[in-house]
């Protein structure tokens, strides 16, 4: 049988925010000479966060965007740390800073994050910055919650008048996501519950939800069991689980179990191929809205 379940493709949508950052890169250019720059902070050898930043990388230079990666060894104090962000900070090449995270045990991610200039952090994680955010008044909105409202916007699907349960509280997805959704305002305007390791009964919660966002980090933590029939899926987890039929050993599953989910959701996004576009995608929106508001001033 045919599955039911409309896949909400982040690639697809993550080539439309693509093509409107091409344009406004062109035109930033063309009308004022500016040509948009961000600058990557890398600390230590991890495996993963190289990938996410060449990634980023050579999704920037496809656009037009000036891109440069700053690498520090493992072993770096955060003294040395601070001195790279400030001197970026003061560098007028650069109008978005990206620390990626996690950084090396020892350092703290705290002081680093704060240490980006408000006008370049186009990961929208400075204390400032969120606090506009929840206001409604930040320049930038944080990658993946910025993704994922997009992505449920371009498919056609609006959170005006539902009931969106968030599964995780992280800094980095659930806690922005949550301000985002409930703002009065375009693709927003929801009704959103916020649930932890400290929910009683999870399940009962998630089949409340007319609109369903898995970022717990637990591979297949939401069954079918778990979810209201005619629901949308949006599952932010990139988990890897041992699968000794492939080559590397691993597959990448998502924190919904998403076969089981196909015959009985009205829409889900896969991994994946799902928000983990719209992501980098978002990320270049703030990188040109830093570069634009850096020439209004």
């Amino acid at each position: 049988m045919a599955s039911t379940a409309r896949i909400l493709d982040g690639r697809a949508a993550a080539r439309q925010i693509h093509a409107e950052v091409r344009a406004a890169v062109d035109r930033l250019r063309r009308e004022r000479g500016v040509v948009p720059g961000l600058a990557a902070v890398l600390v230590g050898d991890d495996p993963a966060s190289a990938v996410y930043v060449r990634n980023k990388g050579r999704a920037c230079r496809d656009l037009g965007i000036d891109s440069e990666v700053f690498h520090l060894p493992a072993s770096a104090s955060q003294g040395q740390l601070h001195a790279l962000i400030m001197g970026l900070n003061w560098d007028a090449r650069f109008h978005g800073i990206l620390v990626q995270m996690p950084l090396p045990p020892g350092l703290d991610e705290g002081l680093a994050i704060r240490s980006v200039a408000p006008e370049k952090d186009v990961d929208c994680m400075h204390p400032l910055n969120v606090g506009l955010l929840a206001r409604g008044a930040s320049l930038f909105i944080p990658a993946t919650p910025g993704g994922i409202q997009q992505l449920l916007a371009r498919n056609g699907i609006t959170p005006n008048g539902k009931h969106v349960v968030v599964c995780g509280r992280s800094a980095i997805v659930g806690m922005p996501l949550s301000v985002l959704l409930m703002q009065k305002g375009p693709d927003a305007n929801a009704t959103v519950t916020v649930c932890h390791t400290g929910t009683p009964d999870l399940g009962a919660m998630t089949r409340q939800a007319d609109i369903l966002v898995a970022a717990m980090g637990r591979p297949n933590a939401i069954t079918a069991g778990m979810v209201k029939p005619g629901a949308v899926v949006v599952d932010v987890g990139i988990n890897r689980v041992e699968d000794a039929s492939l080559r590397r050993g691993y597959r990448l599953v998502g924190d919904a179990a998403y076969d089981d989910l196909l015959d009985r959701v009205e829409a889900i996004t896969p991994v994946p191929g799902g928000v983990g576009p719209m992501t980098i995608a978002m990320l270049l929106v703030n990188t040109v809205a830093a570069a634009r508001a850096a020439t209004e001033g």
